[in-house]
């Protein structure tokens, strides 16, 4: 019995987990203070960020390939959250032109995720991806679809299955936001 005292065989933060934290007003205040003035802060670097690229765009957008990119990313593109871009597609074309951007406009490390149905061979199209965006095949993550198997019949088939390419870089999303919003000012 005493050995189960010297070596505990849980964490000690088990033991502690239901003892309350009191807090003062005075600490609650000042950290929904602090709070305001961290999120004033990020939402003032992303204004400048989309406002500098504002005024970089009509250099930018004179290479029609970039142009493309935004009209692909409009179209395609993950718009749902501030501080991540994401796009996913089958078409490879597509795919390869939307990563080649995004790697020039941003040093943020890159997640890749497959989806793919039970009749794909799985290795085969990492390798696919991984020749035609030049990265490794270690680095593209399966996620098979949640229909797999289901569609009976199915008609169109996605031989390489769908690849989406993310990075998690606010300012570059922000930046995004104002060339989008150029090129549909312009239509």
């Amino acid at each position: 019995m005493w050995n189960d005292w010297l070596c505990p065989k849980q964490p000690s933060i088990r033991w502690i987990k239901d003892v309350p934290i009191p807090r003062t007003e005075k600490q609650s205040d000042a950290q929904c203070a602090r709070a305001a003035q961290v999120k004033q802060k990020y939402a003032l670097l992303r204004e400048a960020a989309y406002q500098e690229r504002i005024l970089q765009a009509p250099e930018l957008l004179k290479d029609l390939t970039f142009r493309d990119f935004v009209v692909l990313y409009m179209a395609e593109g993950s718009k749902r959250q501030r501080n991540k871009l994401g796009f996913i597609n089958s078409d490879a074309r597509m795919v390869n032109l939307a990563h080649s951007w995004l790697k020039r406009l941003s040093n943020r490390s890159f997640f890749y995720g497959l989806q793919y149905h039970s009749d794909h061979d799985v290795d085969e199209l990492k390798q696919y991806w991984a020749n035609l965006l030049d990265i490794s095949p270690d680095d593209i993550h399966p996620i098979r679809k949640s229909n797999s198997g289901q569609l009976t019949g199915r008609q169109f088939r996605s031989l390489y299955g769908l690849l989406s390419v993310e990075t998690g870089d606010t300012y570059l999303r922000a930046k995004m936001q104002a060339w989008m919003d150029i090129v549909k000012s312009q239509w």
